[in-house]
């Protein structure tokens, strides 16, 4: 998970002719390196966030019970932020995540609850749907060329109706109880001491996309489509492809969070998740990822999200008005941005040639 630089060779990882343009312009200090990074903003945020809600909180934030609460919080979150993440640096966006979530968890709660029927045919039925939906969205986007924003918008609205509309025809109701056992509830649903399986999800998610995106071809790929797409077209890269996959990781990533959330407590909820549309962009925002693509990496969305973890639990063992949380959650976004921005401009200026 580290620094990944804008790419500026379609070749593979480590070749030469793959070197960031800022360093041609001298042998930058670690200093200015690091301040360069994307994460640095999310990273300086965290540790003060971190800091603050600590001391507010009179210490219960550092509690085992507490650490537990902000990392199943930001683990559900960051098992959809990371594909989001990976998204937005190859230049698109996915507003459709939240209906997915809600269909992914009604799909157990119809199948494995009203129906009576096993655990893996709800959980198979959920995931073939996410497969469909990310195809239909990437072949939207990239046949078209309508923006991914208007395309996935338009998606979420359809899937929360269908979800919504099924799960009332079938159970006269949008919420369904279900119990589960096997050996897939207990990959949903596990806990140690107050620790949710969901954070083992998350971990597992970072590592690969860190890797992909650092060390593989198509991590390559991802970001020349985010930072020049007609020029990485000309290239050889298949452009399109790559977003459909991308689109499809997003799509997955949400359903899981949905199928987890229905197992672990016990209820299918057709308008649930609606809340990730926008807590996912923003805290892969957060992490340094640009909107105009081409440039993030997973630790910086990791941070971004453990920020929003520790945010919303910090209001609660403070005592305060938790309402404030949207507050803090706006308030770290524009302030994160702007240091992001204002430290790479400063730096790279620094850079330049007289």
């Amino acid at each position: 998970m580290e620094e990944r630089p804008m790419v500026t060779s379609l070749g593979e990882p480590g070749d030469s002719a793959s070197v960031d343009p800022e360093q041609r312009l001298g042998n930058p200090s670690v200093i200015s390196r690091l301040v360069r990074a994307p994460e640095f903003g999310a990273a300086a945020a965290a540790i003060l966030i971190y800091g603050f809600f600590s001391i507010t909180s009179s210490g219960r934030l550092l509690t085992l019970d507490a650490t537990a609460g902000w990392l199943d919080t930001a683990a559900y979150l960051g098992i959809i932020a990371v594909p989001v993440g990976m998204l937005m640096i190859a230049g698109e966006f996915d507003l459709s995540i939240g209906s997915m979530v809600g269909a992914g968890s009604i799909s157990v709660g119809v199948i494995a609850g009203a129906l009576n029927q096993p655990l893996p045919l709800a959980v198979g039925f959920a995931f073939l749907f996410a497969i469909a939906i990310g195809v239909c969205n990437g072949l939207l986007v990239t046949r078209t060329g309508l923006p991914s924003f208007i395309v996935t918008l338009g998606t979420n609205l359809v899937v929360a109706a269908l979800a919504l509309t099924l799960s009332r025809q079938l159970a006269n109701t949008t919420t369904i109880t279900v119990y589960t056992s096997g050996l897939l509830s207990q990959l949903f649903s596990s806990q140690w001491k107050s620790f949710g399986i969901s954070i083992l999800w998350w971990v597992l998610i970072l590592v690969i996309a860190a890797w992909v995106l650092r060390y593989t071809r198509f991590g390559n790929w991802i970001l020349a489509t985010g930072g020049d797409a007609e020029r990485a077209r000309r290239a050889g890269v298949m452009t399109s492809r790559v977003k459909i996959i991308l689109f499809v990781c997003t799509a997955l990533a949400a359903t899981l969070v949905g199928v987890s959330q229905a197992v672990q407590y016990n209820t299918g909820d057709a308008v649930g998740g609606q809340g990730y549309v926008f807590q996912a962009p923003i805290v892969v925002v957060i992490g340094g990822v640009l909107l105009t693509g081409g440039y993030g990496t997973m630790l910086g969305v990791a941070l971004g999200t453990a920020i929003y973890g520790v945010a919303d639990a910090g209001l609660f063992y403070t005592g305060w008005n938790t309402d404030w949380a949207q507050g803090v959650t706006g308030s770290l976004l524009i302030l994160t941005v702007l240091t992001n921005n204002t430290l790479r401009r400063l730096a790279v200026s620094a850079l330049k040639p007289e």
